[in-house]
This record gives C-alpha cells, structure tokens and sequence, in this order.
C-alpha cells in the first residue's frame, strides 16, 4: 500500500463510487482498522462499515472489557495503564488472526511498535478530527474514558503516529457521509493485487 492519503470532505455519492461488492472483492479478506483519538467515532463508523463491506466488526476496547470482566476505567484505576496496553496488544494480536473484519481500536494502541506489526497486515484508516470536536464529543462520558482529561497531551504525541495510516480521514463529518468517504476513498491506496 502506498504512503497515507490525506482525504477530507470529498463527497461523492454512492451511486458514483466502485460498489462495496466489488470493493469487499478487491480487498481479498484483509482486515481494516480504524485508528484516531477517543471520540472521533471508530466504533460508530466501523459498524457502518462493515455493513457496507459485508465483513465482521469488533472493537478492541469491548474485547478487552470481557476478557477483564471488568471496565477500561477500573483496569487502569486498578491495574494501571502499563497492563491495560498489555492487554490491548494481546486482543489485538488474537483478532489479528481473523480476516474479513473492521476492527475499532482504542485510541493509544498506535503508541506501541508492536501493535504496529499487526496493524501493518491490513488496511488502517486514520479517523481525524480536530481537538474541540474531540473535546465536545467526550465532554459527556468523561467518567467513562480514563484519559479524557489528558486528551491534548495525547493528541499531540499520537499525531505522528497515527500519520502512518494508509487513509486519513476527516471525521467531522455525519457517520454516513464518513464512511461513504472511506469506502470511495480506500481504492486509492489498494494495490491492483492487494
């Protein structure tokens, strides 16, 4: 796959885009995974997506929580973050095996390099927007995010990070309007034989 696009508001219809039968087809399987700060609507977007692509859909933070038995925010009030990344990068390599799937990861799992090596075997999709957008979407479950109140500090360290995504996104967007722009954009780094 080529170096990342940068890909904002482009709207076109989904009667003018390559069919998501014939995308789903020129993926071959492998596994998209959405990438970006808290709130910027991955699990949203990805349940719309795998809709559209006919793929399975899980979300990394969910996964966690049932194989902790209990929430993100009492693993890393309990345990700390160092064994939440733990288990993250453990989730992730175990759905790593699986294909057809949109995967939603939580927002730090760009800071490890490990993590990097299985999300290199698909296609992963910055969702960007910008920080008071990100802001005002978490104001309301802060409670429910442990880092919520360090979201610029993060922000700012993730962004290199995350600019090694195949696609970014603009995710200011309506979740429909989002993924129509992924599903007409994603062609545009797919190799003929991906």
């Amino acid at each position: 796959m080529e170096k990342m696009r940068d890909l904002g508001m482009n709207h076109h219809s989904i009667s003018d885009r390559t069919s998501a039968d014939t995308l789903t087809e020129r993926l071959k399987g492998i596994n998209i995974y959405l990438i970006g700060m808290m709130g910027v609507g991955k699990s949203t977007i990805g349940k719309l997506l795998q809709s559209h692509l006919k793929y399975g859909f899980c979300d990394t933070d969910a996964v966690i929580e049932q194989v902790a038995k209990k929430k993100i925010t009492d693993i890393f009030n309990d345990e700390g973050e160092t064994a939440f990344r733990d288990l993250e990068t453990q989730v992730l390599e175990e759905v790593c095996a699986y294909t057809r799937l949109v995967i939603a990861t939580g927002g730090g799992i760009v800071e490890r390099s490990k993590n990097w090596s299985y999300l290199h075997y698909g296609l992963t999709i910055w969702l960007d927007a910008p920080l008071e957008t990100i802001l005002s979407r978490v104001a309301s479950d802060e409670g429910d995010r442990p880092l919520a109140s360090q979201i610029e500090t993060r922000l700012q360290k993730r962004q290199p990070l995350y600019s090694q995504a195949d696609l970014k996104i603009d995710a200011t967007g309506t979740p429909e309007a989002i993924v129509e722009m992924i599903i007409t954009s994603i062609p545009q780094v797919l190799k003929s034989d991906v």
